[in-house]
């Protein structure tokens, strides 16, 4: 089986608790297919680079994933139909790692250090 990572925004109008129950729905869809769904990770609601959908801000979420081609090929399927979907995108990775992505790590550090105010 191969390794890889799902990473998708949903539209900015769903509550948290609804994103945390559609990254549940995908990681029972991967285990359906066969696969297995290992880390997930809920960003927030970010800022998007552009404007998609007339939507300046979306909830994004990872998954890893180890599994066959045919789930990804379902799993893509059904974030094209989804109308809370507004990107998708799995790349394939060489191993997975249980540290924080990039993301999480720079939210920690922002969190961590508070700058004296200087007037």
């Amino acid at each position: 089986m191969a390794l890889y990572e799902h990473i998708f925004i949903v539209r900015p109008d769903i509550s948290p608790a609804q994103m945390e129950i559609k990254i549940e729905e995908m990681k029972t869809l991967i285990e359906e297919q066969g696969g297995k769904a290992g880390k997930t990770e809920y960003w927030g609601l970010r800022n998007l680079s552009y404007r998609i959908n007339k939507s300046r801000k979306g909830h994004y979420a990872l998954i890893d994933i180890d599994g066959e081609a045919a789930v990804i090929n379902e799993l893509d399927r059904i974030q094209r139909l989804s109308e809370d979907t507004i990107r998708h995108m799995t790349l394939r990775v060489e191993e997975h790692t249980e540290e924080p992505s990039a993301i999480l790590s720079k939210k920690d550090d922002r969190r961590g250090r508070r700058e004296p105010r200087r007037f």
